[in-house]
């Protein structure tokens, strides 16, 4: 039979008899690729079906210990407590981020469960050289080099491995599928499989998979939702630290993140991060202040810096780094309203020190006083951490989680917290540290400027 040529939607899977330039599905644009119509006959044979089982919830049998930890405190804190057996984890981020790195010390840490690492883009000789230069790999892990999804999966069926990485999915093909490896039709079906044998088999499956020009995951969007857990690997490659983000987890948070430090013998976790990101500050710099987030459960205590400019163009430039541009334009029109401070004729450059990304409102007020105190060139007290979430009429609001990021700040010896008027009350006993309480950014900035 004559194979039947279709063009597929990359970021949809939208599929036409001809390319088109514009997806009607999805509103890309050019995001058309060639491949073969593999849709099967909806005719089946009476043989060819079979019975649904149905079951009642409270006759599901479950497992007092069903999380596999991977001893790498990091992962399995965005894993949502460690790995659960029968899931499909998809690992992305840039080339180089580090993602088979983590993969094989991960391997390393559960000899116990006989993991097995399957590479299709390095030879044996290959991996070899690379988990001779990591530290913690055992000499008996378990590696298979093969690009062949079907025969990956009968290593995967017959072996005693309960943990199985493949790296990477775009590098596998299907005999099935009569088109180049790394196209949509491959990916989807290879994923489909890898899905079907994870569920059957209850042995948890890592995809190891790249990422497009535009920063996300390669393939079809479908493999997002096929998985499990879609882990993102981030970071600069300018940093040595690497950030560990869920963007979707069925079995714990997506709030949760992992930091870790790329060294010469691999990556290693880094238990504190707020001594990491404030090491190395100058106390006598203007437009410096010191920000408490809170990724998932964890405080981490960040260097906000900021450069106000007077601005040579009639239209002033707006540059964040790590922050909302469409939040530092609100904190600025806050600014030039409730406190007469003219930035329409200044250029503002803000910038989040070490890389880190900041999608917390409580670090409304730090941002304000970095940008007052560049100014102003007026520094800010370095040991005073800065807590508040601004409103449009120039109040200071409340924010969650707050006594954990009082104890951060206590923890790595800070002498006073700015924190929104009201939270004071509850836990003014609680710490060893002044509290200064605000009720709105006037306030604010004259108790931080004198």
């Amino acid at each position: 039979m004559k194979q039947k040529v279709i063009y597929e939607c990359k970021n949809c899977g939208y599929k036409s008899p001809r390319w088109i330039g514009h997806c009607p599905s999805c509103q890309e644009w050019n995001s058309f690729e060639e491949g073969i119509d593999t849709t099967r006959s909806k005719q089946t044979s009476h043989s060819n079906k079979r019975t649904a089982e149905t079951r009642k919830l409270k006759d599901i049998e479950t497992q007092d210990q069903y999380r596999i930890m991977t001893n790498i405190a990091e992962l399995d804190r965005v894993l949502g407590g460690g790995i659960i057996p029968g899931s499909l984890v998809l690992v992305g981020g840039d080339p180089g981020i580090g993602k088979s790195t983590l993969m094989l010390q991960m391997c390393g840490k559960l000899r116990d469960f006989s993991p097995l690492y399957v590479t299709g883009e390095e030879s044996y000789q290959q991996i070899k050289y690379r988990a001779m230069r990591i530290e913690g790999i055992h000499p008996d892990m378990l590696i298979l080099a093969e690009t062949n999804a079907e025969a990956i999966n009968h290593a995967i069926e017959f072996s005693d491995s309960a943990v199985i990485i493949i790296d990477s999915i775009q590098s596998v093909y299907s005999d099935k599928i009569d088109s180049t490896p790394g196209t949509i039709t491959q990916v989807r079906e290879c994923a489909a499989l890898f899905m079907q044998t994870a569920k059957k088999t209850d042995k948890a499956i890592f995809l190891v998979g790249h990422v497009n020009k535009e920063g996300s995951l390669a393939g079809p969007k479908i493999l997002e939702h096929l998985v499990d857990t879609v882990l993102q690997f981030e970071g600069e490659k300018t940093y040595s630290y690497r950030i560990l983000r869920a963007l979707k987890n069925r079995f714990g948070s997506t709030n949760e993140i992992g930091i870790f430090e790329m060294v010469e013998k691999g990556l290693a976790e880094v238990s504190n991060p707020s001594e990491i990101f404030l090491t190395g500050r100058n106390h006598d710099e203007s437009g410096i202040a010191i920000a408490a987030s809170l990724e998932g459960t964890r405080p981490i205590l960040l260097e906000v810096q900021a450069l106000v400019t007077p601005s040579s163009f009639g239209m002033p430039q707006r540059t964040s780094n790590g922050f909302d541009l469409r939040r530092l334009q609100m904190i600025l029109a806050v600014l030039e309203k409730r406190i007469g401070i003219p930035f329409s004729h200044q250029d503002v450059f803000i910038n989040i020190a070490g890389g880190v990304y900041l999608n917390d409102s409580s670090e409304d007020l730090a941002i304000a006083a970095a940008l007052v105190s560049s100014f102003k060139d007026a520094p800010v007290n370095m040991r005073s951490v800065i807590i508040g979430e601004i409103g449009l009429t120039g109040e200071v609001r409340s924010v969650s989680s707050i006594e954990q990021r009082i104890s951060e700040a206590q923890k790595l010896g800070f002498s006073s917290v700015i924190i929104p008027f009201g939270s004071q009350s509850k836990i003014l006993k609680k710490f060893d540290i002044e509290l200064i309480a605000v009720e709105r950014i006037s306030l604010a900035l004259s108790k931080i400027f004198g």
